[in-house]
């Protein structure tokens, strides 16, 4: 059974393997190894929101939450090759809802890279829309946002 948790530093090392390992597909479509591959994840642990999805002690998917005002930047979500197809993927974007809606945004945003081609169709099956496009940190990014359904979190 998959329970999903906030990442702590021991965590760090695991979740460096699961980037590498879940990225891999695309570092032969890009000049460059993908963001997440190269990502400080001891300073994520620390300074943002990480969750993962973990299944017998083993690490199959992270999240990285950034609050950033009345937007969360959704920074990375992941999923371990041997977890694809699982709905894991699905589960950590319903996490992000979850606590963007706790902590009141009013959406989500999220990027990834032009050459991850199943993500340009991911997203919009989970509600999320096209909002642009950029090269960002020497890297050709597309934009996507999702408002926060307040709805569906209410506190009283």
């Amino acid at each position: 059974m998959v329970e999903f948790r906030e990442a702590r530093l021991p965590d760090v090392a695991a979740l460096e393997d699961l980037a590498r390992l879940a990225y891999s597909l695309y570092t032969q479509r890009m000049d460059r190894l993908p963001a997440p591959m190269v990502a400080d994840y001891s300073a994520a642990v620390r300074e943002h929101q990480v969750w993962i999805a973990e299944e017998d002690d083993r690490i199959l998917g992270m999240l990285v939450l950034v609050p950033e005002g009345d937007v969360m930047l959704l920074e990375n979500v992941a999923v371990h090759p041997d977890a694809q197809g699982r709905g894991l993927g699905r589960d950590l974007l319903a996490l992000a809802d979850r606590e963007a809606a706790e902590q009141r945004m009013a959406e989500i945003r999220l990027y990834t890279n032009e050459v991850m081609t199943e993500n340009l169709a991911y997203y919009p099956r989970h509600g999320y829309t096209e909002s642009g496009r950029a090269e960002q940190d020497g890297y050709r990014r597309v934009f996507f946002r999702k408002a926060v359904d307040q709805r569906r979190h209410n506190d009283s």
